[in-house]
């Protein structure tokens, strides 16, 4: 019988360069997002603020607050690392609109400029049912970055409902 070694997470690593990238996202930003619910529906507009900090240059936590689609105010946490046994970017989002905790992993193009993350989590257009999401993080320089946000529809085609435009505070 085989038994199979399981790699333990390494304690006080240093960090590599895919969490050196993470750190690109430290700092204070001001966004503004557009979001299409639906193709007769008008696309919705919202801004807020995004405090990113690090934790031992491994981790970042981004704290957001702002006005949702029907002039909700929300307060988001997002957590990005690199897990090196996985080879992987992991995250959670959370949100105080909603009940479910968003679980990411994904990795880097080939040249260094967008985080792709793919999750799973509630339809927001049809109840009780589940959809693929995937978000892309893309630095246009160091003071301004564009998240997008896709689903995968019935079709099988990706289809991009959100846009948010970060641009670093003075």
């Amino acid at each position: 019988m085989e038994t199979t070694k399981i790699q333990q997470p390494t304690m006080n690593p240093e960090p590599q360069n895919e969490h050196q990238w993470l750190q690109k996202l430290v700092g204070e930003w001001v966004y503004e997002t557009e979001m299409t619910m639906g193709s007769k529906q008008p696309p919705e507009k919202s801004t807020g603020t995004e405090s990113v900090r690090s934790l031992g240059g491994l981790w970042i936590v981004a704290e957001g607050q702002g006005e949702m689609p029907g002039c909700v105010t929300a307060t988001t946490i997002m957590t990005l690392g690199y897990d090196p046994q996985k080879q992987k970017y992991v995250g959670t989002w959370i949100g105080s609109m909603m009940t479910y905790l968003w679980v990411y992993d994904g990795g880097l193009d080939g040249d260094g400029k967008v985080l792709t993350l793919d999750s799973e989590g509630p339809d927001l257009t049809i109840e009780g049912k589940m959809a693929k999401y995937r978000d892309a993080i893309e630095f246009k320089s160091d003071d301004y970055r564009v998240l997008t946000s896709q689903v995968l529809g019935n079709d099988g085609q990706w289809h991009q409902f959100m846009t948010t435009n970060y641009r670093r505070k003075p």
